[in-house]
């Protein structure tokens, strides 16, 4: 587990790098756990732990593509806003000062916008594990959605962003997230963990068994939720639900008051962080 000690990005402000690590708190079974509200100061942009490493080298051995990854989960990851717009036109985007994350892009090509079978608006943990949902002419009898979208693209990471579908049944979330996640470590694949920016429920819940279990797997977790509050109404809508939108100009100053470019600024950030890690630039 990390400290929720970080250096601010000089160009954002936003949270991005890890200084030190201490022990986690143990239950009394001894089980290590987040404590409650702690994982609102975790990093926007996490470190790989050597278990991540792990899983990234065992997906290379099993023929993952060092240089895709998948998107999985609900709207807010199948819309054509998150991250499509880096395999268009460049005139569509400004990285501003950021221009550091040109070799993201560049690396990732294909990836961004490809949107793939374990994404979709209303999609939720249980009807990404649904074989039901997978379709039948492209994914295998008894395959899932998510099963399918691994076999498919052979992505080395995948953005995971569920939760704001199942702010009432937490208990089943947290079970099928957990088994997700164990399927894309199976396959070699890192899951990302992204935290939601609403809070529907109304104490944090689903952002805390998100955090626990990314600790519990020893998996990145994306914490989102922090990249958004500084913004006006922390990036949502009067619905409290959805992000705000603006252009992705990330040297405007009026746009990244939105949440829409910071999204895809630190979700730029996140593959950054893991191509330098692992020395893939």
């Amino acid at each position: 587990m990390v400290s929720p000690t970080s250096i601010l990005s000089t160009s954002t402000g936003i949270p991005t790098q890890v200084l030190r690590t201490v022990p986690p708190r143990a239950t009394a079974t001894g089980s290590p756990v987040v404590d409650p509200g702690e994982w609102k100061s975790l990093p926007v942009v996490p470190a790989l732990s050597p278990q991540a490493v792990d899983t990234f080298q065992k997906g290379i051995a099993l023929g993952n593509n060092p240089q895709a990854f998948s998107k999985v989960g609900d709207g807010e990851v199948a819309t054509s806003w998150f991250l499509t717009i880096f395999d268009l036109d460049p005139s569509y985007y400004d990285l501003g000062p950021h221009e550091y994350l040109e070799p993201v892009i560049e690396t990732y090509a294909g990836s961004f916008e490809h949107v793939g079978i374990a994404a979709h608006a209303g999609f939720s943990t249980t009807l990404i594990l649904d074989p039901l949902l997978a379709p039948d002419d492209v994914c295998e009898v008894e395959e899932s959605p998510l099963e399918c979208e691994l076999r498919r693209h052979r992505p080395s990471f995948t953005f995971i962003s569920l939760g704001t579908n199942q702010v009432w049944t937490p208990k089943l979330f947290e079970a099928e997230l957990r088994q997700m996640v164990e399927i894309c470590i199976e396959r070699g694949v890192v899951p990302i963990l992204a935290t939601k920016g609403d809070n529907l429920e109304g104490d944090h819940s689903i952002n805390a068994i998100i955090a626990e279990v990314a600790r519990e797997y020893e998996i990145p977790l994306w914490n989102f939720w922090l990249a958004l509050q500084s913004l006006p109404n922390q990036g949502l809508q009067a619905d409290g639900e959805h992000l705000t939108w603006a252009l992705n100009d990330f040297d405007d100053s009026e746009a990244m008051d939105h949440a829409w470019p910071v999204r895809n600024l630190t979700a730029l950030q996140v593959l950054h962080g893991l191509m330098t890690e692992l020395e893939l630039e």
